[in-house]
């Protein structure tokens, strides 16, 4: 049994779960079919922060809420959800437009992340918070291991955190790049420190260029500092 065919076999409303998979673009090239998963979407992202939010207070009592704050965002965020995507198969299930297939919207971490978040909606409306906690557990929460082992804030807060420990002012993040129509967008966006560069991101949004590129100045200060105190 594949992924998605265990995916499939948890729901008893199958037309709930087409819904899920159904991207806007579908819909706007078969018209009057069925509606897109974005209600689904939304609905799934408030249950998605709930069950992580109430999982991590029960699990780290002696944790303070900044901790908490960002574990779950480590958990709930774009990549890892676009992560869950993929081992589930969810990619090769969606209904797509043929523009947004042809452009990789298959393999869009954007696109396949907000599909999770109405697939939880869907589940839940199919089959009720229990079971749709457990989806949550099996799939998300288990990564905690993984995130604790690590940083658990995101590139973009560790620089603005690193710099302005050393006295400097926020960096600042410019577009210098967009390409691309609306369904495969290119962005190019570069990090200034004190009115220096120092590093350049590319993604399929602002937000994962803007992370690339907080990526790469994070370790070009780090190393410049190390050397510097020697």
């Amino acid at each position: 049994m594949t992924d998605i065919t265990k995916l499939k076999s948890l729901f008893k409303d199958k037309d709930v779960l087409t819904l899920a998979l159904t991207h806007k673009s579908w819909v706007n090239e078969h018209p009057g079919v069925r509606g897109t998963n974005e209600r689904l979407e939304f609905l799934g992202d408030a249950i998605l922060e709930f069950v992580v939010s109430s999982s991590l207070f029960e699990k780290f009592p002696e944790k303070e809420e900044g901790y908490l704050t960002a574990l779950r965002a480590n958990l709930v965020n774009t990549d890892n959800l676009a992560n869950v995507a993929k081992k589930l198969g969810v990619g090769e299930s969606l209904f797509l437009s043929k523009g947004e297939e042809e452009g990789g919207g298959r393999e869009n971490p954007s696109l396949l992340a907000d599909t999770v978040e109405a697939i939880i909606g869907a589940l839940y409306l199919d089959r009720g918070i229990e079971l749709v906690s457990e989806f949550i557990a099996q799939n998300i929460i288990v990564e905690i291991p993984e995130k604790v082992s690590g940083h658990l804030k995101d590139p973009k807060s560790r620089l603005q955190e690193y710099v302005q420990g050393k006295g400097l002012p926020a960096p600042r993040y410019k577009v210098i790049e967009e390409a691309g129509p609306d369904h495969d967008k290119k962005f190019v966006i570069e990090v200034a420190i004190n009115g220096k560069s120092w590093g350049e991101g590319t993604g399929k949004s602002k937000a994962i260029a803007q992370q690339e590129a907080a990526q790469k100045a994070l370790s070009m200060v780090q190393s410049q500092d190390a050397n510097n105190a020697y």
